[in-house]
């Protein structure tokens, strides 16, 4: 017998199309002498139905339980240039790395090459990855000031407060595939 795996109105992963849809409808196929639905299919408005391993749900990434730390914003030396030769940097002979562990390690950095078409705009990413945890965290607190008592916050909050919660869901949903189904005894 095959029971549900997602529910009408969820958002869902569309493998084969390379698309998130939601559940329009669900659609239980019935044969005659069983108590229970034999199959279960699932319209996303996709034109055709997809069966439950097609489809996949968001889920809280298990990496977020762990502490993002404190990235930080380093400069390594541009071993391929003089500091001369790069007038045009805001630093001159460097460029920027963000470190997300501990131990300098890991992290983002960009290739020269990019770096010299437009440091000003490398310049900004760097700052703005190595803010991203203070900036999610910030967006938390918002998201769960504004779910404490929400009928004391003013519209603008409230309306900030869901962007946020849009937002972050973004960041913290993952794709995981949908529970094996269960055979009945």
């Amino acid at each position: 017998m095959a029971r549900a795996v997602f529910q009408k109105g969820q958002r869902v992963w569309v493998e084969c199309v390379g698309a998130w849809a939601r559940i329009e409808q669900v659609q239980p196929v019935w044969a005659k002498g069983f108590d229970e639905p034999v199959r279960i299919t699932y319209d996303v408005g996709l034109g055709r139905e997809f069966m439950p391993h097609e489809l996949s749900s968001p889920a809280e990434d298990p990496a977020l339980e762990r502490e993002l730390g404190g990235w930080r914003l380093l400069r390594a030396r541009n071993k391929w240039q003089q500091p001369e030769d790069c007038t045009h940097h805001p630093f001159p002979g460097t460029y920027p790395v963000v470190v997300t562990d501990p131990s300098d390690w890991g992290g983002w950095r960009v290739p020269g090459a990019e770096y010299d078409r437009d440091p000003d705009r490398i310049e900004l990413q760097a700052r703005l990855i190595a803010a991203a945890p203070k900036l999610m965290a910030l967006a938390e607190t918002l998201v769960s000031s504004a779910s404490e008592a929400p009928e004391d916050c003013p519209p603008e909050m409230t309306r900030l407060a869901n962007q946020a919660r849009e937002i972050l869901k973004t960041v913290t949903e993952v794709l995981a595939a949908p529970a094996p189904a269960q055979q009945a005894a």
